[in-house]
């Protein structure tokens, strides 16, 4: 069997280490699938005809069934940190992979990514029920290998390893006791590498695989030198601030609260709790069997691009939430405003022009209405982007109607219409970084 012939089933692949191996893979001439419920407009492009995008779980999709059916090997990289869904996703989907691939009647191998850790030390929803897709697997018939990366690292950033980078990026620092835990860090690459060597073997005839692998540096680390390492890169600046525990905690359960609008913040109390349980595991029996010598977090800095679009995302990623915010609270309480403490004054600068008292009324309501939908639009993730267009549009509109009605207004004391420019800009960066992937 050639490469070429060999059908890999990449579920998943809009995320970040799926997305890498899947590309991995393709380079190396495999003929993949990449799976995802939604791709990005670059990623669509780049993949072409390999992308299928689909509903994933639960394992309904016609076009899905036929190519897991076909696959010789299916990469599962599908995962939840936290959402209520934990359950379904990383457990139930997978025992309808196995239940699937158990009927196929073809020799197939499935490789899994799990998490790095020992069940005593599962405390989360996230943890348990990863480690239960792992029992699930052990016990089946099929062939396969669990990865269990460590902290993975890569040229592209989200969430955890976007947060990192962000807090290096700023004269910051973790809780000590956090900052001290153990983390081993793991290079994107080796992930690619353990996989595309799964793949050349299966071509070659080795059918026999069932090994659970941490894949990762056997460099002992903690996360305080993960962070100075991305310091160190980005030159600075030095640390000069600890975060409390408390507050971590505090904005934990808000992003908690936040993830209800849509949005996935990366310090949720799962990811919270997660990071104060450490990144830990045995990265012998995986270089054993493969033969892969991982690099160590200083190998894996050098071989990282520095430049400034990397310290422009990472000073701009925790700066892109106070944006948000700040948009949602001006339209909301500018509509407040004038629906209820200034509608007196709201309306008597429309009927001081000569318009009737009904129709400033109806004006101050309708726009203070507008307002308080916009901020609501902008707060809500799938309609942020409808928000931030209707803004600059009203804003515009708000700015050409006052320059008819009320000239006077531009050379007001406090410059309230001139702020409106200001307030289009900003409104005009959170479009600009909006897309997470």
């Amino acid at each position: 069997m050639s490469n070429n012939d060999l059908r890999i089933v990449v579920l998943g692949a809009s995320g970040l280490i799926a997305n890498t191996v899947a590309h991995a893979l393709l380079d190396q001439g495999f003929f993949v699938t990449a799976v995802a419920r939604q791709f990005s407009a670059a990623q669509k492009s780049r993949f072409g005809d390999c992308a299928l995008q689909s509903e994933i779980v639960p394992l309904h999709d016609q076009r899905l069934l036929v190519a897991i059916d076909q696959a010789d090997i299916v990469l599962n990289c599908v995962g939840v940190l936290q959402g209520g869904n934990e359950h379904a996703v990383h457990l139930e989907f997978v025992q309808e992979i196995l239940a699937r691939m158990t009927n196929t009647g073809k020799p197939q191998l499935l490789v899994h990514v799990s998490i790095p850790g020992e069940e005593e030390t599962d405390a989360t929803s996230f943890s348990k029920t990863k480690r239960l897709a792992e029992e699930v697997i052990r016990n089946s018939s099929i062939p396969y290998v669990i990865l269990r990366p460590g902290f993975v690292i890569a040229q592209d950033a989200y969430g955890g390893s976007a947060l990192v980078r962000s807090i290096a990026s700023l004269p910051i620092g973790l809780p000590d006791e956090m900052a001290a835990r153990p983390f081993q860090v793991t290079d994107i690459h080796d992930i690619s590498k353990t996989v595309c060597m799964l793949a050349q073997k299966w071509t070659q005839g080795q059918r026999d695989w069932r090994g659970t692998w941490d894949v990762m540096a056997k460099e002992e680390t903690d996360l305080r030198i993960v962070i100075s390492g991305f310091r160190n890169r980005f030159g600075g600046p030095s640390q000069r601030l600890c975060i409390p525990n408390w507050s971590l905690s505090i904005g934990a359960r808000l992003a908690d609260w936040v993830a209800q609008l849509g949005w996935r913040p990366p310090i949720r109390s799962t990811a919270l709790a997660e990071l104060r349980r450490g990144v830990v595991g045995n990265p012998g029996p995986w270089i054993d069997a493969t033969g892969i010598e991982p690099r160590d977090l200083s190998e894996i800095m050098k071989a990282l691009p520095s430049t400034v679009q990397e310290a422009w995302f990472a000073r701009l990623y925790l700066l892109k939430s106070v944006i948000v915010v700040v948009l949602c609270i001006f339209w909301i309480l500018s509509g407040l405003i004038a629906l209820f403490p200034a509608y007196d004054l709201a309306t008597g600068i429309l009927t001081d022009r000569g318009l009737p008292v009904w129709l400033a009324a109806a004006i101050t309501i309708i726009s203070s209405l507008m307002d308080i939908t916009i901020g609501m639009l902008i707060a809500w993730r799938r309609t942020i982007r409808v928000g931030l267009y209707l803004g600059i549009g009203v804003s515009i509109f708000y700015m050409i109607g006052a320059a008819i009605l009320t000239p006077e207004m531009w050379i007001e004391p406090l410059g309230a219409l001139v702020k409106t420019g200001p307030a289009i800009i900003l409104m005009l960066v959170a479009l600009a970084i909006d897309k997470d992937r």
